[in-house]
């Protein structure tokens, strides 16, 4: 499989990162997403005419969403990593794109963008997270759709992650930063630029000092 990648793409991480769980080998093609906008390049556009990254290669089969690629890595041979709830789970990670994903372009790469609004958005889709995911754990549940990870969780994952280069603090949402560790702790896990071993250092949320 052959991933046309942008490093800097929370789109493109999710697809690694899919891959690196499952132990998928990927060809990664790198794209001068900024400032060259190779993936407006007629090459590019003639895989996907929509100008936009990820593209996954698999033999004869060009996918270009995101939530289809990642269903498409776990469709066969992963079956594990789905559930009845990813649906709404990916569409909700489409608001976390286009919210914390869209501060976060504005700030690292001087995207034109409402930042107020993105950050007010943002910020009201992690208040949606947080409650969830604290009554998850009320239910010993410690991902996004049960006790195991799923899509839904790695599609999520990575916009949330990077909100504080958005300029949006994590610091108020201690159910978020605990599922960003038990994600960060999964065999296989990857990191990107903005998505460090910090768990690893920091006192967990809820621990005593």
């Amino acid at each position: 499989m052959i991933l046309y990648d942008y490093i800097l793409s929370a789109s493109c991480y999710k697809v690694r990162l899919m891959a690196a769980l499952l132990s998928r080998p990927l060809q990664l093609k790198a794209v001068n997403f900024h400032p060259l906008k190779e993936h407006k390049s007629a090459d590019l556009l003639a895989l996907n005419p929509a100008g936009t990254l990820p593209i996954l290669v698999d033999g004869p089969l060009v996918l270009t969403d995101t939530a289809q690629i990642l269903r498409h890595l776990v469709s066969s041979q992963a079956p594990d990593w789905q559930s009845d709830q990813d649906a709404q789970w990916l569409a909700f990670a489409r608001t976390l794109n286009d919210t914390l994903g869209a501060a976060r372009l504005h700030d690292i790469l001087s995207y034109d963008v409402d930042i107020a609004q993105a950050r007010k958005d943002g910020v009201k889709q992690l208040r949606i997270l947080e409650e969830h995911l604290s009554e998850q754990r009320i239910d010993g549940l410690g991902f996004v759709t049960g006790d195991r990870p799923t899509i839904a969780d790695i599609a999520c994952f990575p916009n949330t992650a990077l909100a504080p280069d958005g300029g949006i603090s994590l610091d108020p949402y201690p159910s978020i930063r605990l599922w960003l560790r038990d994600i960060r702790a999964l065999p296989g896990f990857i990191e990107m630029p903005g998505i460090h071993r910090l768990h690893e250092l920091a006192t967990p949320p809820g621990a005593s000092l």
